[in-house]
């Protein structure tokens, strides 16, 4: 069979991707005005329902078999209402099939969280966005006392931490990796390599090398866009081998992150690039990033 009818074919678990519906009034940055600062520009184009209806449309000319929701900054008060949601909707409709949940890992409830959060079963993995802004009015850093004092329960209830989080702070990463080595780290969007220039790579792929030596690490290649630039195998071709050269097929997942990132592709866009940048790798090798390494991080239902 040809490599064009085998990537047609090939099986896809998109590692991370959001729903959301803001009639439910849940999704601050998504429903408040004006909108926050971000990363790639004014996402006012994003500011409407993204439900499975939706993702299978945008999806449909790919082979995406099971996908895992990446929680959406649900109002901080009750993260746990998320995880409900999303069960009820893959009661109706089988997607989707894994949940990287939210939690405020530095607070004092942090525990009593985790536990209600796994008493839903697709629940895998915890995800809290590190913030070291100091215009900001909290501050929370991966190598606060308060952090790493809720971090270890993550071990006790079998959950990952999903992380994101600039290449800049990535040594507290690595720095978090070691400290906790029966908790998997999985980097949210290849690290963010936002500054393109050949300082800014150089410093990315140190700063990525370094964290990848933690064997209990893994990375999601997604969130790669960048403003005002075309999402093609000439811009991302090198940032998405790169990635797979440090962590190797066997720990590297593709995903979408849509709807977030229809502002810079559109899904066929993204997977296709992905396609073409592993067009020469055995079968084997593109399923493990396509699809087994996600099915192994996050064994989805």
């Amino acid at each position: 069979m040809s490599n064009n009818k085998k990537n047609r074919i090939l099986p896809i678990i998109d590692a991370h991707h959001h729903f959301w519906n803001l009639s439910m009034m849940k999704h601050p940055w998504l429903c408040q005005k004006p909108l926050i600062r971000f990363r790639y520009g004014d996402y006012s184009k994003i500011c409407k329902n993204f439900l499975v209806k939706n993702y299978k449309h945008v999806s449909k000319n790919q082979n995406v078999v099971k996908t895992v929701h990446m929680e959406a900054e649900w109002v901080k008060s009750n993260p746990v209402q998320e995880t409900i949601w999303l069960h009820k909707v893959f009661d109706k409709f089988n997607f989707p099939n894994a949940i990287v949940a939210q939690a405020w890992i530095h607070e004092s409830e942090i525990e009593s969280i985790l536990q209600h959060h796994t008493q839903y079963p697709l629940v895998r993995s915890i995800r809290q966005k590190p913030n070291y802004d100091d215009k900001s009015k909290e501050i929370v850093r991966l190598d606060d006392k308060s952090f790493r004092k809720g971090y270890k329960f993550l071990s006790k209830y079998n959950l990952h931490y999903d992380l994101q989080i600039p290449w800049e702070h990535l040594s507290h990463a690595t720095n978090l990796a070691k400290d906790f080595p029966d908790t998997t780290i999985i980097l949210n969007h290849t690290g963010l390599p936002y500054d393109r220039s050949e300082h800014g790579i150089l410093k990315w792929k140190e700063n990525l090398t370094e964290f990848s030596m933690q064997k209990n690490t893994a990375l999601k290649i997604s969130g790669i866009g960048v403003p005002n630039q075309k999402w093609n195998l000439k811009n991302n071709g090198d940032i998405i081998k790169t990635a797979i050269n440090i962590f190797g097929v066997e720990r590297c997942m593709f995903a979408s992150n849509f709807p977030v990132d229809s502002l810079c592709a559109t899904f066929d866009e993204i997977f296709d690039t992905f396609k073409e940048v592993t067009n020469s790798f055995k079968y084997d090798d593109k399923k493990k990033l396509f699809h087994d390494n996600a099915l192994k991080y996050y064994k989805p239902e």
